[in-house]
């Protein structure tokens, strides 16, 4: 009896998550579905998730892009935006990570909460100020503005790097002084080895971010060559004329792409991370 209830209790609980992932899947479902549906069809068949007629023409459509510009060149826009900046967002992260968790110094508590109460920081705020200091030092309408800032380090991977610094034996540290290991050598050798999975997830998480970054790209970048993927699909809507809401969405099927790849690459050092905190 107790294994047909353990049975039972399995089969309930499958079929409770099965049916809430279809239910969070079911928008992507209908997005990829409805790229497929002619433009005229999307909204009148609405309720429906399988196409009556199956087309092509939304990816044609969306390849051609906008104003004569290819839509490949958003993509290509938006890809050299987010590697350059998940670079610079990992690596500046891991150092000064590196310093508030193994570095002592005077005042470092107190930075180091500055560096968080920048997390709870709305950017609305500072969004006129840094306009403003942009335009002054001529960045606007080129990739610094959107790239350059997170050379400086970001609260959140900050935030998260220390604390796993700080669960990796500090014995480790002393054994590399031992064999005449300097700072540099030690983050080098010995931190950067076992950060990797927290160096991944930064990087998928800086990457997704600055992929689907709509607001800087917006304000920094006018010339519609400069446009990326995520202004590029908003050209596809206009208010005042017909939208083309079947290009937007194939568009934006090819867009999930390259979020896809780089989860599914580095999804190995997230479960790392989880199943053994940092150390081996």
């Amino acid at each position: 009896m107790n294994m047909k209830r353990k049975k039972i209790a399995n089969y309930a609980f499958n079929a409770v998550v099965l049916t809430i992932a279809v239910l969070m899947l079911y928008p992507v479902l209908w997005l990829i579905f409805s790229s497929f549906k002619p433009n005229t069809d999307i909204f009148q068949t609405a309720t429906e998730l399988f196409p009556r007629t199956w087309t092509l023409d939304n990816y044609v459509t969306g390849f051609k892009g906008i104003g004569g510009i290819p839509f490949m060149k958003f993509i290509m826009n938006s890809l050299t935006i987010a590697l350059i900046s998940t670079v610079g967002a990992v690596v500046s992260s891991a150092i000064i990570s590196y310093g508030f968790a193994r570095i002592p110094f005077k005042t470092k508590g107190f930075w180091f909460a500055c560096v968080l109460v920048t997390m709870m920081l709305p950017a609305e705020i500072i969004m006129v100020p840094q306009y403003l200091w942009y335009n002054f030092l001529g960045w606007v309408n080129t990739l610094l503005p959107v790239t350059a800032i997170y050379y400086f380090g970001q609260a959140f991977f900050i935030f998260m790097m220390v604390q796993f610094i700080q669960g990796i034996p500090v014995e480790l540290d002393e054994a590399a002084k031992m064999d005449g290991c300097g700072r540099v050598q030690i983050f080098l050798r010995v931190i950067i080895p076992l950060l990797k999975p927290s160096l991944a997830t930064t990087a998928i998480f800086s990457f997704y971010w600055r992929w689907e970054e709509l607001i800087g790209p917006m304000l920094y970048l006018t010339r519609p060559d400069d446009f990326t993927v995520s202004v590029a699909l908003k050209q596809f809507l206009d208010a005042s004329s017909a939208s083309n809401w079947g290009a937007m969405f194939a568009m934006s099927v090819i867009s999930l792409l390259p979020v896809l790849i780089v989860f599914f690459m580095f999804q190995k050092y997230i479960v790392q991370g989880i199943s053994t905190t940092g150390l081996k």
